[in-house]
């Protein structure tokens, strides 16, 4: 007899940091240093998040995910890519990490050395979020909405638990697809096609 567990949503824990504690950027990024195990982000009001990792069901789909816009990024070269443990600082202050994201060569190009290593203040041209059987839906849903209004010109949630993505475009209302066995987006991602068969 098949029984399947029901996951409970995990929500992060949310720690008030202002105005008792102030960290600039570069504390925050060692912070963050300090605590490689977790995901942590920070919002634009300064509340830090901390996640748990990703379970490895999950995982195992989101490097399907990586190696697919990996080897496109490798071919098509007009980009860079990058994965769930990267941080960027949006222009409105929050520092978010997504489970892949791309930018457009140029566009990072033009950002220092310095600024490259760290948090680097730039908003992605394409990110993607994999929903876990954990997270919560509309905790993601603002998430890719706060990417698109700081500059994103893509967002793709993908919510395995009930076979939907939610695609995001700036001044666009969000289009949900359900069970699509393809996703791509030429003006953003020429050539791009991303298999989902093994994501479900």
């Amino acid at each position: 007899m098949n029984t399947t567990l029901a996951v409970p949503e995990i929500s992060p824990l949310v720690l008030q940091m202002s105005p008792a504690i102030e960290m600039t950027d570069e504390q925050f990024f060692e912070f963050c240093q300090q605590n490689r195990d977790y995901r942590i982000e920070r919002t634009a009001k300064g509340e830090v998040m901390i996640m748990s990792p990703t379970g490895s069901e999950t995982g195992n789909r989101n490097f399907d995910l990586l190696l697919q816009l990996g080897v496109w990024t490798r071919q098509n070269k007009t980009g860079i890519g990058f994965d769930s443990s990267t941080g960027f600082t949006l222009p409105n202050g929050a520092i978010k990490s997504s489970d892949a994201a791309w930018i457009k060569l140029e566009k990072w190009n033009r950002l220092t050395p310095e600024q490259q290593q760290k948090f680097a203040p730039i908003c992605p041209d394409f990110i993607v979020e994999l929903r876990s059987p954990s997270d919560n839906l509309k905790r993601l849903q603002d998430k890719l909405q706060e990417y698109i209004e700081n500059g994103a010109l893509l967002g793709w949630l993908i919510d395995r638990k009930h076979h939907q993505v939610y695609i995001y475009r700036p001044n666009q209302p969000v289009k949900c697809l359900t069970h699509p066995s393809t996703l791509s987006e030429e003006s953003v991602l020429p050539g791009f096609i991303l298999n989902l068969s093994t994501i479900w």
